[in-house]
């Protein structure tokens, strides 16, 4: 019995590497492709934020493929392939980045500071935008599920999620977004509440995500100010919004929380 269970596992393995044999080239066909974009991405300045924005959908694609891969050794060979995961892991940072390096990474940011970035992509619609945030925090979720609970990632994913909800937000043009969001009658403002509502709650996610992580694990008072930036920075949308309520409401939630860093700080609890 031994000896057939034995030979089982083999041909399960030999199905594993077959079934993986697809997305292992598709993978190496998109990276090949995000490699020749990088080549020759200087050549137009002005194309620069919309190859960044495009490679940034694109890398994603790997990431599923990799996740796939998984899938298959959980089903196949019922285990977890944690080599696929964390190349998923990097790709989807990879995505970020490449938002990042158009619109920045800053959190709590007056919209006038990075609107000549945002203008740089002022010909990707709104649709556009918030089709790649989807995909961005579907993907991020997928992955943080696949690696389940207990992973030694866990943590690593709440910078994950901070991350995509900033460029999430500094992706937007908050100035055609605030215009649209008091008329209905413009043809984007389905798609631009929705997107206003998802940064939002991307934005509350991380605020409170950064907040537990400094109560629960690391009294880190980098932690709990990131999640101060985070509360503020949903602030910002509140006030531009004209939603007075939930501005006053924000500010007073960023005072307790920076009352009780202080507290703490001077009594050498926070590190």
């Amino acid at each position: 019995m031994a000896v057939v269970k034995q030979k089982a596992k083999v041909e399960d393995r030999e199905l594993f590497r077959e079934k993986c044999k697809p997305y292992q080239e598709r993978i190496k066909q998109a990276l090949a492709a995000e490699k020749t974009m990088l080549a020759g991405i200087q050549e137009d300045e002005a194309q620069l934020p919309y190859k960044k924005f495009q490679l940034s959908e694109d890398v994603l694609s790997i990431a599923a493929d990799y996740m796939q891969i998984n899938n298959l050794s959980v089903e196949l060979i019922n285990t977890k392939n944690n080599d696929a995961l964390n190349d998923a892991r990097k790709i989807i940072y990879k995505s970020i980045i490449y938002l990042e390096e158009i619109v920045t990474p800053a959190v709590d940011v007056a919209y006038n500071e990075i609107s000549d970035k945002v203008d740089q992509i002022a010909d990707i619609t709104v649709e556009k935008r918030f089709y790649l945030v989807r995909k961005l925090g579907l993907t991020i979720q997928l992955l943080e599920d696949a690696f389940g609970e207990n992973s030694k990632w866990k943590l690593s994913f709440i910078e994950i999620h901070g991350r995509a909800a900033v460029v999430a937000k500094n992706l937007l043009d908050w100035k055609q977004a605030c215009k649209v969001y008091f008329d209905s009658s413009l043809p984007e403002f389905d798609e631009t509440m929705r997107y206003i509502r998802l940064v939002r709650q991307m934005l509350d996610l991380s605020s409170t995500q950064y907040r537990d992580k400094y109560e629960l694990s690391s009294r880190r008072m980098d932690d709990l100010r990131r999640a101060i930036q985070f509360v503020l920075a949903e602030r910002r949308i509140c006030m531009a919004l004209s939603e007075t309520e939930d501005a006053d409401k924000l500010k007073s939630k960023a005072q307790v929380w920076k009352d009780k860093l202080d507290a703490e700080n001077k009594k050498g609890v926070a590190k």
